[in-house]
C-alpha cells in the first residue's frame, strides 16, 4: 500500500510538472536574445544560435515529418534556398520528430518533382527536438489542439542573434515563402538605414516611408522636384533610389 501511494504521488507531481511547464511557456519577445539550444541534425550537431553568428537566421517549426502541408513548405523551401543564401540567411527547420523520421523525410522529398521543378537536394538541417525543450524555449507547443506536435512558427533572428519578427501559422495553412522572403529582406533594409520604414505590402523597388523628417529632409522637401512626398503630415514617404 505504501509502495502504491509513493507511485501515485510520483506521477501526480510529474503531471503537474509538465503542466505548468506547458503553461509557462513563452515566445521570446521581439528585441531578446534568440534561445539558445544544441541538437543533433540531419547535418550534423548543431549549436544554434552560436553556429551561425555573423548571419541571418530562419528558424522554422513545423508540426510532425511525411505530413502533406509540411512537406510542401519543405520542398518549396528546398527550391529557393539559394534566395535565402544570397540574404546571408541559414534555414534551420525544426520539428519533435527523431533522427531517423528526419533522414527518412528527407531522402524522400529529395525523390520528389514538386510542381514540375525537378527534384532538389535540402541544404538545410532538420534539427531533432524529439524531447520539445527546443519547441517550449520558443513557445512552440500546441498545448490547446495538439500537446504532441510543435506548431508553424518562423523566427527571424539577425547576424547579432535577436529576435526580430516571428510568424505563427495553424497546422491547416501552408506558410508562403515569398512573404517570408519580403519580411526578411525589408529588415535587412531597415538595418541598412535606421530612418527607413516599410509601408504596407511594401516589396524590394517600392517607395518607403520616413519616421521624421531630418533638417536636410526639410530644404529637400522645397524643391521641385523632391524625392521626398506627403500623404498626410504623419505619412511621409520618399521615392525608392
Amino acid at each position: 500500500m505504501k509502495n502504491l501511494l509513493i507511485i501515485i504521488a510520483v506521477l501526480i507531481a510529474g503531471n503537474t510538472l509538465s503542466a505548468q511547464s506547458r503553461s509557462s511557456q513563452r515566445i521570446p519577445l521581439i528585441g531578446s536574445q534568440a534561445p539558445a539550444f544544441k541538437s543533433s541534425s540531419t547535418n550534423g550537431p548543431i549549436a544554434f544560435p552560436a553556429d551561425f553568428s555573423g548571419k541571418w537566421k530562419i528558424l522554422f517549426a513545423h508540426p510532425r515529418d511525411f505530413t502533406p502541408v509540411c512537406s510542401s513548405e519543405i520542398l518549396d523551401l528546398g527550391y529557393r534556398q539559394d534566395e535565402f543564401a544570397k540574404l546571408n540567411t541559414q534555414i534551420v527547420v525544426l520539428s519533435v520528430d527523431r533522427m531517423v523520421s528526419h533522414q527518412s523525410w528527407k531522402a524522400d522529398l529529395e525523390e520528389i518533382d514538386f510542381k514540375g521543378r525537378g527534384k532538389v537536394k535540402i541544404g538545410f538541417p532538420l534539427v531533432v527536438d524529439s524531447t520539445y525543450a527546443i519547441a517550449y524555449k520558443y513557445g512552440m507547443v500546441d498545448t490547446e489542439n495538439n500537446p504532441k506536435q510543435s506548431v508553424r512558427g518562423i523566427f527571424f533572428i539577425d547576424p547579432e542573434n535577436k529576435i526580430r519578427a516571428f510568424q505563427f501559422y495553424p497546422s491547416e495553412v501552408g506558410r508562403n515563402t515569398d512573404e517570408i522572403l519580403r519580411t526578411l529582406t525589408a529588415l535587412q533594409v531597415h538595418d541598412q538605414n535606421k530612418d527607413m520604414l516599410l509601408p504596407a505590402n511594401w516589396r524590394p523597388g517600392d517607395d518607403y516611408m520616413k519616421a521624421f523628417l531630418t533638417p536636410v529632409d526639410k530644404e529637400e522637401l522645397k524643391r521641385p522636384d523632391s524625392d521626398l512626398y506627403y500623404i498626410n503630415w504623419y505619412m511621409i514617404f520618399k521615392k525608392a533610389i
